[in-house]
């Protein structure tokens, strides 16, 4: 690791001005920490964000609002998450270890980089983390790589099983930065990689994520979360679904659908949704319903699996918050 300075923030105006500067946020640490570690990353200069008031959890006129610093072990224990939002509390489970989900807060598991290996093997090229280098696993080995939204210069997934969830349910997200404050959904937050990989995130220097909103819907109780992976264990997604239902009378009003392991973003399904609304809930009407979710798919040498495995994903989901309905 090579040497840094570390700063503790005692107010927001304060620690945006430090990272406008050149400063890198610090939170839980438990994704900065290994790459600085690892000399992915390299930074001179460290904020600790942890004494700002950026925590809580909270309703306010029917919407969940979770301050970016709130642990994810919090979040998905709290009362209200687990009645109002199981998606959200089901995705935290399953998104990492009791230890990590002590220490990691909800703004920062929206930042995590990715897990792509080559990323973190400094011999290896990778455009995220050297622009201009290439890409390594494009012709090495892609197995839990993305097949939707790649470029030429970038296949790897984004990580987070949390903002899968989020995606899903439209949340919005609250930043400040040198510039005020601003709000937009989730959605919207991460980048396709296109021919700039190195920029993950639509925030400027400096801004810094205060709050995530989750509104209330008529769909967000009827909610599950299926994560496929390697292992039982702790463990990155090879595919996953988040799928929320809102049925009455025995039809399908609206339907939520995000995926992840197989998008370079969290991967909004509308194309599945839409073909939901009207439908009579079970296997048919989901299996019909999920055959557009390969649509533009762009499968590598070891990931061809994931083109057959995802559609079967989301069925499974479906079934899953159906039974919940």
């Amino acid at each position: 690791m090579l040497p840094f300075t570390l700063e503790k923030a005692t107010d927001t105006s304060g620690a945006i001005a430090a990272a406008a500067a050149g400063g890198r946020y610090i939170a839980g640490g438990t994704t900065l920490v290994d790459l600085m570690r690892e000399e992915v990353e390299h930074p001179e200069r460290l904020i600790d964000i942890n004494a700002l008031p950026l925590g809580g959890i909270r309703m306010e006129g029917g919407d969940l609002v979770i301050g970016a610093l709130s642990r994810m072990s919090d979040v998905a224990a709290d009362e209200n998450v687990r009645r109002l939002h199981p998606l959200i509390a089901e995705s935290l489970l399953e998104g990492a270890s009791p230890q990590l989900r002590n220490m990691a807060s909800m703004g920062g598991n929206l930042l995590q980089r990715v897990r792509c290996p080559y990323f973190r093997m400094l011999d290896a090229a990778c455009n995220k983390r050297d622009p201009g280098s290439g890409c390594a696993a494009i012709d090495g080995l892609n197995a839990g790589h993305a097949i939707l939204g790649t470029s030429d210069h970038c296949v790897a997934t984004h990580p987070s099983d949390v903002a899968v969830a989020l995606v899903a349910l439209d949340a919005t997200m609250s930043v400040r930065g040198p510039g005020g404050a601003r709000s937009f959904p989730v959605e919207e937050l991460f980048l396709l990689p296109g021919d700039t990989p190195q920029l993950e995130y639509r925030l400027v220097p400096g801004e810094l994520i205060g709050e995530i909103r989750v509104p209330a819907g008529p769909y967000a109780r009827n909610a599950r979360y299926l994560k496929v992976r390697d292992r039982a264990s702790y463990e990155f997604a090879l595919v996953s679904a988040a799928a929320a239902l809102d049925i009455a009378d025995g039809v399908i009003r609206s339907a939520r659908i995000a995926c992840g392991g197989v998008g370079t973003l969290p991967w909004r399904m509308r194309e599945c949704e839409a073909a939901l609304v009207g439908a009579t809930p079970g296997r048919p009407a989901f299996e019909q319903a999920a055959q557009p979710a390969t649509r533009g798919a762009r499968p590598l040498h070891h990931n061809r699996f994931k083109v057959e495995l995802l559609p079967r994903t989301i069925v499974r989901a479906l079934e899953m918050a159906g039974e919940v309905a």
